[in-house]
């Protein structure tokens, strides 16, 4: 069972990884996997501490920069102290055309894992972007949420879905988690 906060971006994140052409794309995800079940050509995990993606963009054994045709964060730059540096260190990961997905929570409770440093909007996100080099005409931002997902959420664990029970309906005022995809 999923969590309720993460139906729907889960959901949307499917649709705009199936639009790509999977099996020419190189991807990488930042301290995550939920990249790994898209038959990518090529998939590779980078977790912290081995990997700080707020110092520098990754480079290999010999020091050449690694380049992707799309990098993945799910549920990862809110835990950044340096989330502007790493969104630029990204952007010189991606080979030309390559893409930037992010995905944040917006309303849900605080959780150190290992700190909890920011919240984004889809418009905030969008404007993140932007200032660390993508062309807001190559950006596509959105949200979700709603009241009682976020009710559900304000205990000491994150709630699961039932779609018996839960509703889906997106209330754009109370966004639960924003997500973004911009293009170099």
């Amino acid at each position: 069972m999923a969590f309720y906060n993460r139906v729907v971006y889960k959901r949307e994140a499917k649709k705009i990884f199936e639009s790509l052409d999977r099996s020419n794309t190189t991807c990488a995800e930042i301290s995550g996997a939920f990249g790994r079940g898209f038959n990518f050509k090529t998939f590779e995990e980078f977790h912290y501490p081995d990997f700080d993606i707020c110092q520098d963009a990754f480079r290999d054994s010999g020091g050449k920069l690694r380049k992707f045709d799309l990098v993945i964060a799910d549920q990862v730059w809110e835990h950044l102290e340096r989330p502007y540096a790493a969104t630029k260190n990204v952007y010189k990961m991606l080979n030309k055309g390559g893409h930037f997905y992010v995905c944040v929570p917006f309303y849900v409770r605080y959780h150190e894992f290992p700190v909890d440093c920011s919240r984004w909007s889809a418009r905030g996100l969008k404007n993140l972007m932007i200032e660390c080099g993508f062309q807001e005409e190559n950006i596509f931002s959105d949200q979700w949420g709603n009241l009682e997902c976020a009710r559900q959420d304000c205990g000491m664990k994150f709630s699961k879905y039932d779609s018996e029970k839960n509703s889906l309906e997106n209330n754009p005022k109370f966004p639960i988690v924003a997500w973004a995809m911009g293009r170099k």
